[in-house]
């Protein structure tokens, strides 16, 4: 009854900030996305939706898990930075750098006892998911979908699984209530965009509270890679092949497969349930493995793993039919 409360009670602050903001035209002069030859759009829209979720999102962690404070305090310095950039722009250097200091931070105020180079290690594949989930923020309802599937299976696991965690259990939930809420303005056609306000900061916690709760025991440090792999798969994937041809990563680009999904004809609604299919499939199973053994805890990562990249390769077949077709139509 306590997780449905709180994931009622960020869902409607969510709702409620954002309604606000675009009642009051706040929403377009804060921060407006407009459509570019890279956007999968076509109207300017805003992008306020962390205006919304951050707030939300760090209400619950301070009420309900009191000793996350470093945690919170990150999130909402990642936002503030988020906000600058999202209003007038920051150069990479200044971003990452950001992105830096808080999971340094994170690391320093909850030290896990291992060695110092498996915390470099973690430290490194935090700041890849703050990341990964700012170039996965694209598509209508498909950021906020993940966040709301990603932390409902972070909050089921905490609070049902063998090591159970009630605060890291009721913060997961009200994150994922706080992106319930922002999907009611995005899912296709959305209203309102995450921007990076929104996106970085859901990375942030994906890989913080992922962190926490392989620090505690709470889960294996394969879980939080397992929860969110068709996010981590995707990005990953697009960023090597990006980097082999010696592309800048950070520049806007559509070659994800969600991107190129959308551009197939599949359309945002469609692409994002799909995308929530294979999420909460990932989460049963990632929940599930909890009570195996160890050897077939990892043998579910790998078949997972495999299903995840015999996906990736039909969209990449299918891609490859589609390229033709659309050249000659141009």
């Amino acid at each position: 009854m306590t997780a449905i409360i709180v994931a009622v009670l960020a869902f409607v602050a969510c709702v409620l900030i954002l309604q606000t903001l675009l009642r009051t035209g706040l929403a377009w002069r804060l921060a407006t996305d407009i459509p570019n030859e890279r956007s999968l759009h076509e109207r300017p829209t805003p992008r306020v939706g962390g205006w919304g979720v951050v707030p939300a999102g760090a209400a619950a962690l301070l009420l309900c898990a009191p000793s996350m404070w470093p945690i919170a305090a990150c999130v909402l310095f990642l936002a503030a930075v988020s906000l600058i950039d999202d209003r007038r722009g920051l150069p990479a250097r200044v971003r990452f750098a950001a992105h830096f200091v808080a999971v340094i931070a994170v690391i320093v105020a909850h030290p896990a006892a291992v060695p110092w180079w498996a915390l470099v290690v973690v430290g490194f594949l935090m700041l890849w998911l703050v990341n990964l989930y700012n170039f996965m923020d694209g598509s209508d309802g498909l950021a906020g979908g993940m966040a709301l599937f990603g932390f409902a299976g972070y909050a089921a696991a905490a609070l049902a699984g063998p090591a159970p965690a009630v605060g890291l259990g009721l913060a997961s939930i009200g994150v994922a209530g706080a992106a319930a809420g922002f999907l009611t303005l995005n899912f296709h056609p959305a209203r309102i965009f995450l921007g990076d306000a929104g996106s970085i900061s859901l990375g942030f916690l994906a890989g913080a509270l992922g962190y926490w709760g392989w620090q505690h025991g709470v889960w294996p440090i394969w879980f939080p890679a397992l929860v969110f792999a068709p996010f981590i798969a995707d990005a990953s994937v697009t960023l090597i092949r990006r980097l082999a041809r010696g592309e800048k990563f950070w520049q806007a680009h559509r070659e994800h497969y969600y991107q190129r999904m959308v551009r197939m004809g599949f359309g945002h609604a469609r692409t994002a349930l799909v995308w929530y299919l294979f999420m909460a499939a990932g989460i049963i199973l990632a929940n599930g493995a909890l009570h195996f053994s160890l050897s077939m805890q990892w043998l579910a990562v790998a078949g997972w793993a495999v299903v995840v990249v015999a996906a990736g390769a039909v969209v990449d077949a299918r891609w490859r039919r589609h390229e033709p077709r659309r050249s000659e139509q141009s």
